[in-house]
C-alpha cells in the first residue's frame, strides 16, 4: 500500500531508498509463537513468499542487500541475490527483538503469563519483555547497520535490508525521528511485505510501508 505513489518500477527517482523487507512465513508466525532471536526456518509457503516477493524487488533494480543473520531472513534474502546476482551481508544487528522468557509462547500464553508486562508494552512504556532487549536498544543495535550500507549506495541506488517485523518497526521509528512511545502506531508487517524509506532533503521519509500484498493479517512477534 503505497503512501505516496512516488515509488515505481525502476530507478525509484532522486536520492537513496532503502526497501525494509521482512522474511516469508515460517511455522512459528502460523502458530502465533514469539520467535524473537529463535532461529526458525521458513516453512515452504514461507519461501514461495519469497520468491514472489523477490520477483517484484527486481524491478526495483537493488544495488545491495543486506539481511539479518537468522536463517528466515538470510534465506529469503538468498532468494533475491539469485536474481539479481548481488551477494548478501548478514549482520548480526539485524536480528529480531532478543525476548527471554516469551520466546517460544503463543500470544495467548503470553497475555496469561506476562499480562502485566504485555500491557505496558502496548501503551508505549519502556519494557524488557521476557527480561530481553529494550524497543530503543533493538533501534540502537540496527538503524546504524542500515545507515552504514545506505551511505556505501551509489546516487539515486537502493538498498534492500531482510530483516524481521520488530526490528523493521523501531528501525523505521528511529530513521524517521519518531518518539519511542509512538512507534507502536506504525502497523506489522505481513510476511514478505516491505517499507520504503526515501532520502529527502530533511532526511529520511516512509514511501511506502507493508507494501506487496492486499491487505493480510499480520502474523508475528509485534502483532
Amino acid at each position: 500500500m503505497s503512501a505516496t505513489g512516488e515509488v515505481t518500477a525502476g530507478r525509484p527517482g532522486r536520492g537513496r531508498r532503502v526497501i525494509l523487507w521482512r522474511h516469508g512465513q515460517t511455522a512459528w508466525n502460523v502458530e502465533r509463537r514469539f520467535q524473537g532471536s529463535t532461529d526458525v526456518e521458513l516453512t515452504g509457503t514461507g519461501v514461495a513468499q519469497a520468491r514472489r516477493a523477490a520477483q517484484l524487488l527486481l524491478h526495483l533494480r537493488p544495488d545491495a542487500i543486506v539481511a539479518s543473520d537468522l536463517a528466515r531472513a538470510a534465506n529469503t534474502a538468498a532468494e533475491l541475490s539469485v536474481l539479481t546476482g548481488l551477494e548478501v551481508t548478514l549482520e548480526e544487528g539485524l536480528r529480531e527483538t532478543y525476548a527471554g522468557l516469551w520466546q517460544g509462547l503463543t500470544h495467548e500464553e503470553i497475555i496469561a503469563r506476562h499480562g502485566d508486562e504485555y500491557a505496558a508494552w502496548k501503551r508505549g512504556e519502556p519494557v524488557r519483555r521476557g527480561g530481553g532487549e529494550l524497543e530503543t536498544e533493538v533501534a540502537d543495535r540496527a538503524a546504524p547497520v542500515v545507515l552504514r550500507h545506505a551511505e556505501k549506495l551509489p546516487e539515486d541506488g537502493t538498498l534492500v535490508v531482510v530483516s524481521h517485523g520488530g526490528t523493521i518497526r523501531t528501525t523505521i521509528g528511529r530513521l524517521l525521528g519518531l518518539e519511542p512511545h509512538s512507534w507502536e502506531s506504525l502497523g506489522g508487517l505481513t510476511n514478505c511485505c516491505w517499507s520504503v524509506l526515501g532520502e529527502g532533503a530533511r532526511g529520511w521519509r516512509l514511501l511506502e510501508h507493508n507494501a506487496g500484498t492486499l491487505p493480510e493479517p499480520v502474523l508475528g512477534d509485534d502483532d
